[in-house]
């Protein structure tokens, strides 16, 4: 796909981090973008810089996806291109101990359940129904219609301890990719899916200076953590790569993360 003017896409999650990066770029390859992020506020910052739309999206909810695609529509018409980049974490051990009196205690089955409806739930709502829409389109030439990227991590694969809703939530991700994109190629949809390790986003920026420098160094290379504007990179390619579908790429520096 030839990304230009023609073109316009919805990237989800994108007022900041990895989301925030691949809209930035996709603009400036001159392509509209609508902005769903549940922080509005910064959501309209960063379209007004990029010429974009914002809109607020709780990415769990089918009538507030529905009415963002439509303003998208509506707004820079039918997206080609849709980005899965919202997404939640929260940490618990399965079973740990209160700090209390040492009483063995569960993990919240409410927070897991969350976890999974927005990670997992929200990139397959936003994924169905944009597909709904680029299958109505006219192919471009090699009969694409459309491209669907989604952001799992390499916590699907090296799921650290504390990490099982949102281990699992990112292995569903990534393991819907093959079958989604099977349903999609007699629509000319594409479906990939991005594997990120350790990358500078507000969470990272977050943390104490001691702990972000530590996750770098155990970067095997480059020894740092990755930048916002290596995702949005890998994007544009798979974008470009009509041959590229049903991938799972990991962008993580040769990372295999330990238990903890």
């Amino acid at each position: 796909m030839h990304l230009n003017a023609n073109i316009s896409a919805v990237v989800t999650g994108a007022a900041s981090g990895l989301g925030e990066a691949t809209a930035r770029r996709l603009a400036a390859e001159g392509v509209k973008v609508t902005i769903f992020d549940m922080n509005l506020e910064r959501a309209r910052a960063v379209a007004q810089d990029i010429g974009g739309l914002a809109v607020r999206v709780d990415v769990t909810q089918d009538d507030e996806v529905v009415s963002g695609l439509a303003q998208a529509r509506q707004a820079h018409g039918q997206e080609r291109i849709l980005v899965n980049c919202a997404g939640i974490v929260l940490g618990a051990k399965t079973v740990s101990r209160r700090k209390a009196d040492g009483a063995l205690i569960a993990a919240s089955t409410e927070d897991f359940d969350r976890v999974v409806r927005v990670n997992l739930g929200g990139t397959f709502r936003c994924t169905a129904l944009s597909a709904v829409g680029m299958a109505s389109l006219e192919p471009l030439d090699g009969g694409e219609r459309g491209v669907i990227i989604s952001t799992a991590s390499i916590a699907a694969q090296d799921g650290q301890v504390g990490q099982a809703a949102y281990a699992a939530s990112k292995a569903g991700v990534a393991g819907m990719a093959l079958p989604i994109a099977r349903d999609l190629a007699s629509e000319g949809v594409r479906v990939n899916t991005i594997l990120p390790g350790l990358f500078e986003t507000p969470m990272m920026a977050g943390l104490p200076e001691g702990v972000r420098t530590s996750l770098a160094s155990g970067v095997p290379f480059p020894a740092r953590l990755g930048a916002g504007e290596e995702y949005a990179a890998l994007v544009v390619e798979i974008c470009r790569n009509a041959y590229l579908n049903a991938a799972a790429i990991r962008l993580d520096g040769a990372l295999r993360m330990a238990p903890r």
